[in-house]
């Protein structure tokens, strides 16, 4: 899937530990010398593992495109940028927002 960053189209991909080994430690990155975010298949059967799946594969994404709109706006050197708890709470908050906007005729 390709998605347009300010101008800039990044391909969103699903990978796996075994074919990515950079998924062994986290669930997703964004790399902006290729312009990709990778998100992890999550195809397992870990009994801790989240309920709603999907959802949580979504709100992955949108933490990797967060970082892509971060490196993309220039953005990305600064502390507060790179912060990952940050970037996991846009990640989290943008559909509240956006439905709080629309509720509010601001967009």
């Amino acid at each position: 899937m390709q998605v347009n960053v300010l101008g800039t189209e990044y391909t969103i991909k699903e990978s796996n530990k075994v074919d990515d080994p950079a998924l062994e430690q986290c669930d997703g990155y964004c790399d902006d010398t290729v312009k990709v975010c990778v998100v992890d298949t999550m195809n397992c059967s870990d009994v801790m593992a989240k309920q709603n799946m999907q959802d949580y594969k979504n709100k992955v994404i949108r933490h990797e495109l967060v970082h892509a709109f971060l490196f993309e706006s220039g953005l990305a050197g600064n502390s507060w940028a790179s912060n990952e708890e940050i970037v996991d709470w846009i990640a989290y908050m943008f559909p509240k927002m956006k439905a709080a906007f629309e509720a509010a005729n601001a967009l």
